[in-house]
């Protein structure tokens, strides 16, 4: 998503961003994504256009009248001019109306008034976004009355549920949804099968995170008082108690007193461990005879049973039939509709995933009827919505929802496409999307519309696929005086429109122009029913593409009614050709495209062109003595290129619809073109070609050596000389930067006295010496009243790598100066860019003084990537200072450790749906690679895929799409392109990634794709320890610590021997003097928990082993080197449980920043880092095993013995029992091992493990008879006594044989509680089965004599024998007790199983917690979903 910088609370608090989310929006004034049409606006964007910097004012006026256009300003809305021109802008009420959906500005006005009929009738607009809600005002009709959305499609598979499991209904009519929940189906409903699929989703997967966080309060509110009322009649129950009994002695009267304190105590910790997971949602779908069905059971939402029942659902069919969509309820007001695939074996529901795309719906082509003023641009054109955004990332985009967004624009011969997304991208012009976006224009005639992008005021900032696609309509954002004075609600409007400041600009990477033509960049438009309002303000170049989109979508309408051949390729001549002139600047261009698009005087030229080829020239070029790469333009961006002449050959290729006929349209094509050049001075060319098909090169002279320093743009283009009104035929832009060569130790660059005004921007354009790697800029600003914001640009462009781009925004509230670093590459030319925002300080007359020094630092290197090889030996590093004196502080940290892993599993299959077919007939492949690792600690991770992540748009293959989940199928975490972080607890995961495209042997080559699980590294905090956060962490280690811990509170809380924030030694020497626990035994304990590495620099190659010649820092002499080494991490640092082959990864730095005072937060290091890495050795040979061999070695026959024994007693439980001849063979054997191995304990132990696991038969009480005999067998075989004896005894840990004996009587004990432990399972399944009351009281007396026994030998509380207890506690009644040993069984699982869960939630509905029985149930859910949800 282009963000804004400098969000603004109010904004922010409406609706937060969200990571990693790409959509194009900007926020006016300040904000995040989305703004509030009532907010005030301050200022967030800047002028639209560059000021000219040195060399180009000069020539400007000159220069614009060579420049090709059609029109030569842009007009102002009726009125408004003149108060304008007078300082006093005034609206009126209409045209204050107007200014909230601006449609003047672009020519709407007079062509509507010209042409009322083409008001969008007959075209057809695919809104590439984040889901268009089809319930809102403004989009249910055209204005000649058809259906406003045609189609509502979740292209990412983010809302899909599996509804392959089939069910058919009792004979009362219900059946059992997925959930578990028991469904009534109307028998009105038609299903002539009777088969019913039914799925399951948690509801809060299709919300936005606002409506969640919205809902999570309404419905924690409600259960606040729930919960309020349960702890107010527990609280009541235990006073009561404590009134009758004062003093209880008795100890079954303390255990009743307990369970009440712990009933209390769980719904205070359930209060404040409250997190709403939001209700499970059944659906169910089936076939009425003609067409899919769905219905969907929402009775969760509103928590309450007589709402949202299954059966008061009005079914659903695909919306493209019927056109109908839900409400899931009236608390959440969120629309949805619902699409059935594959037989109905997969039901999406579809939701937005953002208000962003129906507000650019309404832009495009709302209509409301009663509020005219307020329409769209285009009110008689039919949308399809195709949502991009995945609502499981929070609305990113992903490859898979724009392959299938473009698969229905051709499916639903769709006119146009309007995409307000896109991204920084490594390549212009490339990657799968683009390839199949150039193939809907090109073959389908789809005229595809996009935001250029909100990165600017920076050139090079365009981004994909907008402004960096030969295909498609890069649009920039434009503000006029109207729109200023209206929906900004600014107190004073500009006397002029002008591109808002954060409106990205060109060029691209390879030269092509970038933007294409402006629009509105805001707009009062619709919003979606969740949001709980009509209309919202939003601003960005995601507004600019729909209105300009709205006003190409006139255009089509005009040229169907008039038979005028339809083209992408005339359409986009028509409009670049008409544009109004925003700047009469050349270098404005840039900024602006083409200009602000004027539909009436597109269409006038389409009408003129209606008897031309519909043809579009494509321009490929090369730099003479270069094969590659082939440029779309001329981008000379340096001193170097700036000081010779070049030359260049542009091939010429005219470019015919696919389906263009030969004889007809190719054989006879043939066009004389003059050729023109902005500036013959600079740039020389033929003065004619002739043009056929086949294409034609001519070569470009550019000859920049006598031009000023800063910025130039010039064109060369072609004019056809039979038809001289067609404007350029073909354009070539041609950009020059010539850079200032700095020079002093160290190089610096100052300007003073600049003075801004709202919108102006300063470029400077600085060669960056080489050697250089960070620089330190002050800015101080002075001579202003009310506060200013500046945004403040830096770009650096290296080939094959994304912009080196970095810009923050900088508010002055008082005149100050401000400091600030950022790393720059010395070689490259960097642009510097100053602008103020458009909208501050719009109404003072008093201009900003900006005094400015930037000044370049360096320290080279001879190795920028250090890779440690595993060994113990150093790593000698020669630093070098080229420009001037530097204080040479190396800092080396490893922070991260990254893991690979080869697929234990891969899986390739043709996607069965038509939304997976191409419009070329090719089915998508999906390669599924399964990964497993394993956590022995809990940590932070995330998955990286080197190939492939960080590019969406300049990529072949069209998904990465991850998700991480446990064995109980329950998803931590899933991603795309930009994986995130997430934190996992210690045990067993699976990650499952998944990649498609339509060829099968590019998949099969990722078979074996290596992927990283990247693992944070805790970090120490600038050698403080947080007290509280040190005795949280090591109070889980021995119980010496745990000791040391207690002292630690209690002196703590006692004394003010600690504060908060001591020092580690001192932490040590005072806790050394409380227990018997030295300062190194006490360090080595935290250097255990702070897996954060810092690595130690050395004068000497043999430092790290002997520790001498330590390295701490030196100055470096320019042009003097300095060499050092840096160690490896020690082994005592090193990660325990870290796969060899693992990588530590980190940073270092050489440098420090010595501009800042000591008072500014800011890091002291140089910003500029360098990688540096670690290879995990193979583990150290375990010599001690070798160590300490019995002196007394058994026979060869005694062994022999041994090994049969144990394998006859290992085949017991492999051996089948599934038929009675198997069960009584079984018996058989087990009476010949007992006969065979009487009493031996080990075998009795794997019997009853059998008789456990084995299929339980119809008479359960006869099984549960079973595993007590075969229990009473396994403790009678224990001598307890010589076991309490031998376990009470502390044995030599030099005694290997004391140390085995050890063992084994640990073996024995830890037998015998399991015989205990299953006995008393047993018989409390027997107390329960017998219904009739029929217990024995001998029988309950024996239930309590076995527990009393287990509890002599093991913590019958203990995660593996807590589940006795839980039972034993339930069978008295006391149910808070119960409770409170089952919480702390599930807290110290690794991964709990679900039946713990379930017994908890009968607990807790045994006490009559309803509310808190929900929210475990609803958690359940959660936890252990019945499958893993589709891709």
């Amino acid at each position: 998503m282009w963000h804004l910088r400098g969000s603004s609370a109010t904004a922010a608090a409406l609706h937060k961003p969200v990571a990693h989310l790409r959509l194009l929006l900007a926020v006016s004034a300040s904000s995040g994504p989305l703004l509030p049409a009532a907010s005030t606006v301050a200022a967030v964007s800047t002028r639209g256009g560059p000021s000219p910097s040195a060399g180009v004012a000069a020539r400007a006026r000159a220069s614009a009248s060579a420049m090709p256009s059609s029109s030569s300003s842009p007009p102002f809305a009726e009125g408004t001019t003149a108060a304008a021109a007078a300082g006093g802008f005034r609206l009126t009420e209409p045209s204050f109306l107007e200014s909230l959906m601006p449609k003047k500005e672009i020519g709407v006005d007079r062509f509507l008034a010209a042409h009322p009929e083409y008001d969008g009738r007959g075209a057809l607009i695919a809104i590439f976004d984040s889901g268009v809600d089809p319930a809102v005002a403004g989009l249910q009709t055209t204005s000649d009355g058809k259906p406003k959305i045609l189609d509502v499609i979740d292209c990412t598979g983010s809302g899909d549920v599996d509804t392959s499991k089939v069910v058919k209904a009792d004979d009362d009519g219900s059946i059992v949804g997925a959930s578990g929940t028991r469904l009534i189906i109307n028998p009105s409903w038609k299903n002539p099968s009777q088969e019913w699929h039914v799925g399951c989703k948690l509801v809060y997967e299709l919300f936005t995170n606002s409506l969640i966080s919205r809902l999570k309060k309404e419905r924690k509110k409600k259960w606040d008082e729930e919960n309020q009322e349960a702890i107010s009649e527990a609280l009541k129950q235990l006073n009561e108690f404590e009134k009758k009994h004062s003093k209880p002695d008795d100890a079954k009267l303390k255990m009743a007193h307990e369970d009440l304190q712990n009933r209390l105590d769980y719904l205070r910790k359930q209060a404040e461990g409250y997190d709403d997971r939001g209700p499970v949602i059944d659906i169910v779908a089936w076939h009425d005879g003609d067409v899919w069905r769905v219905a969907v059971d929402t009775q969760g939402l509103e928590g309450n049973k007589n709402c949202g029942k299954l059966a008061d659902f009005i079914p659903l069919t695909n919306y493209r039939l019927e056109r109908k969509f839900g409400i899931f309820s009236k608390l959440d007001a969120c629309s949805f509709v619902a699409n059935i695939y594959n037989d109905g074996n997969l039901v999406s529901i579809v939701t937005d995933c953002s208000p962003h795309a129906t507000h650019v719906a309404g832009i495009a082509a709302a209509f409301h009827p009663d509020e005219p003023l307020l329409n769209g641009v285009a009110p008689g054109a039919q949308l399809i919505s195709c949502k991009i955004g995945d609502t499981r990332l929070g609305s990113m985009e992903t490859g898979t929802g724009l392959v299938r967004a473009l698969i229905a624009a051709v499916e639903h011969k769709c006119d146009l496409i309007n995409m307000s997304y896109g991204e920084p991208t490594l390549l212009p012009d490339y990657g799968r999307f683009i390839d199949l976006a150039s193939e809907a224009v090109d073959k389908h005639r789809i005229i595809f519309i996009s935001s250029a992008g909100n990165n600017g005021p920076a050139l090079n900032t365009v981004g994909a696929p907008g402004g960096t696609s030969s295909s498609i309509i890069g649009v920039g954002a434009y503000v006029s005086p109207a729109m200023a004075a209206g929906a900004h609600c600014v107190v004073q409007a500009p006397t002029e429109g002008m591109e808002y400041t954060w409106s990205s600009r060109g060029p691209a990477a390879d030269g092509d122009l970038g933007v294409s033509i402006s629009a509105p960049g805001g707009a009062v438009a619709p919003v979606p029913t969740w949001t709980l309002q009509s209309r919202m303000l939003m601003n960005g170049t995601s507004m600019a593409s729909p209105s300009a989109c709205g006003g190409v979508a006139l255009l089509v309408s005009a040229m169907k009614a008039e038979g005028i051949p339809l083209s992408p390729y005339t359409v986009r001549k028509a409009i670049e050709n008409t544009a109004a002139l925003i700047s009469d600047v050349p270098e404005e261009k840039l900024t602006t495209g083409h200009g602000l698009l004027q539909v009436d005087k597109a269409f006038e030229y389409a009408q003129q062109a209606k008897e031309l080829p519909l043809v579009s020239y494509r321009i490929s070029i090369n730099q003479m003595g270069k094969s590659i790469p082939r440029l779309r333009g001329i981008y000379l961006r340096g001193s170097n290129a700036c000081q010779q002449t070049s030359e260049w050959t542009v091939q010429l290729d005219p470019k015919f619809h696919e389906d263009a006929s030969n004889m007809e349209q190719l054989v006879p094509f043939e066009e004389c073109l003059q050729l023109h050049s902005t500036d013959s001075s600079v740039i020389k060319i033929p003065e004619y070609i002739m043009v056929t098909n086949n294409g034609r090169s001519f070569n470009i002279v550019v000859n920049p050596v006598n031009i000023s320093s800063g910025l130039h743009y010039y064109e060369v283009y072609g004019i056809d000389c039979k038809a001289p009104w067609r404007g350029p035929i073909f354009r070539v832009p041609i950009t020059v930067i010539k850079p200032i060569a700095l020079s002093g130790a160290p190089p610096a660059l100052t300007f003073s006295n600049l003075f801004f005004k709202s919108g102006h921007i300063e470029r400077r354009f600085i060669n960056v010496p080489i050697g250089a790697s960070w620089a330190e800029v002050t800015m101080h600003a002075s001579a202003f009243d009310t506060p200013r914001r500046f945004l403040l640009d830096t770009v650096q462009i290296s080939p094959l790598k994304r912009p080196i781009h970095w810009g923050p925004a900088v508010t002055f509230s008082s005149p100050s100066l401000k400091n600030f670093s950022f790393p720059v590459e010395g070689g490259l030319t960097l642009e510097l860019s100053i602008a103020q925002f458009w909208s501050s300080g719009i109404a003072s007359h008093e201009p900003t003084c900006i005094d400015f020094e930037i000044v370049f630092h360096g320290i080279s290197v001879d190795q920028k990537v250090i890779g440690f090889d595993g060994s113990e030996a150093p790593i000698r590093i020669v630093a070098r200072s080229l420009l001037a004196s530097e204080i040479l502080v190396p800092v080396a940290t490893l922070n991260k450790v990254k893991t690979p892993y080869r697929p234990v599993e891969c899986n390739l299959c043709s996607l069965p749906t038509t939304r997976d077919r191409l419009p070329s007939g090719k089915q998508i492949i999906a390669l599924t690679l399964t990964y497993k690792f394993k956590l022995e600690d809990g940590a932070e991770i995330k998955p990286h895929v080197p190939l492939l992540n960080n590019r969406i748009y300049d990529n072949k293959f069209e998904s990465q799409y991850y998700r991480i989940s446990d064995s109980n199928k329950c998803v931590y975490s899933s991603g795309d392109v930009y994986p995130n972080y997430v934190k996992l607890s210690k045990g067993e995961y699976t990650l499952q990634l998944y990649i498609r495209h339509d060829n099968m042997q590019s998949l099969e080559k990722l078979k074996q794709l290596v992927l990283f699980i990247e693992r944070k590294l805790e970090k120490k905090e600038d050698g403080s320890l947080s007290l509280s956060l040190w005795v949280l962490k090591i109070s889980k280690r021995n119980c010496v610590v745990i000791h040391l811990v207690t002292c630690i509170q209690c002196v703590y809380i006692q004394t003010d021997l600690f504060s908060e924030h001591c020092s580690l030694v001192q932490i040590l020497c005072k806790l050394s003097l409380l227990v018997q626990v030295t300062c190194t035994a006490l360090m080595y304990m935290l250097i255990e928990l702070q897996d954060f590495i810092q690595l130690s620099f050395y004068s000497e190659p043999d430092g790290p082993i002997v520790g001498n010649g330590t390295f701490k820092s030196s100055v470096l002499v320019p042009g003097e080197p300095e060499a050092f080494y840096v160690g490896p991490p020690s082994t005592e640092k090193l990660l325990k449980n870290v796969l060899p082959g693992s990588v530590l990864v980190g940073s270092i730095t050489y440098g420090a920043v010595r501009s800042f005072n000591k008072k500014d937060d800011q890091n002291q290091h140089a910003p500029a880092s360098y990688s540096i890495s670690y290879l995990i050795p193979p583990s150290k040979v375990d010599n001690d095993k070798e160590k300490g061999v019995s002196a007394v070695r058994k026979s060869i026959s005694e062994r022999l013995d041994e090994e049969v024994r144990d394998t006859k007693i290992k085949f017991l439980s492999g051996f089948n029992q599934e038929t009675e001849d198997d069960k009584s063979s079984w018996m058989e054997l087990v009476t010949s091992l007992k006969s065979e191995y009487p009493r031996y304990t080990p075998l009795l132990a794997k019997i009853l493990e059998c008789i456990v696991q084995k299929a339980t038969s119809d008479d359960k009480i006869s099984h549960q008879k079973e595993v007590i005999a075969a229990a009473d067998e396994v403790v009678d075989s224990i001598d307890k006594e010589d076991l309490a004896k031998s376990l009470s005894l502390k044995p030599d840990p030099e005694d290997e044989e004391a140390q085995k004996n050890k063992k084994k009587m640990e073996e024995t004990r830890d037998q015998l509680a399991d015989a205990l432990y299953q006995k008393g399972l047993a018989l409390a399944e027997i107390e329960s089965l017998k219904t009739d009351g029929s217990t024995e009281a001998s029988a309950k007396d024996a239930f309590e004599e076995n527990y009393k026994e287990l509890i002599k030998w093991v913590d019958a509380k203990s995660t593996k024998y807590g589940s006795l207890t839980v039972l034993r506690e339930r069978r008295y009644g006391r149910l808070g007790n119960a409770l409170k040993v089952l919480n702390d069984m599930i807290q110290d699982s690794e991964q709990p199983k679900k039946k713990l869960y379930d017994l908890k939630i009968q607990l807790i509905e045994e006490i009559g917690w309803t509310h808190v029985s929900t929210y475990e149930k609803q958690w359940v859910h959660v936890r252990f979903p019945p499958s893993l949800p589709p891709f």
